[in-house]
């Protein structure tokens, strides 16, 4: 046999070795934190929903220009109505059947008057 193949093992020098188990805890300290960041987004039902839009990108016969658009369209329909949202439109429906009837009004008084005159 040769000389290289019987070669001993290499020691690590304290130094080093104190190095490489900081970085080690560095390591395990980021994977943590993404393991929790990680449940916590299944938790709160982001992931499920990320990829439901996902699939649901990937699965349009003809892509949409952009992307971007697609997922903004579908995950704004995901998310649930302001309360105040719907009060404004509720507002909004009675503000115009007020003006439906005023320009009405309008109207027919323009023309009683014409008749008056």
């Amino acid at each position: 046999m040769s000389s290289a193949a019987q070669s001993p093992p290499a020691t690590v020098s304290g130094a080093s070795y104190a190095a490489a188990a900081v970085t080690m805890a560095h390591y395990k300290a980021a994977d943590s934190k993404r393991e929790q960041f990680r449940r916590y987004l299944e938790k709160s039902g982001v992931l499920d929903t990320l990829t439901k839009v996902l699939v649901a990108l990937y699965e349009e016969p003809e892509k949409p220009n952009s992307a971007l658009d697609f997922l903004k369209h579908h995950l704004g329909a995901a998310t649930p109505e302001n309360p105040e949202i719907e009060l404004l439109r509720l507002e909004l429906a009675e503000m115009k059947e007020k003006y439906e009837a005023i320009v009405e009004e309008n109207k027919k008084l323009k023309t009683k008057a014409f008749l008056i005159m």
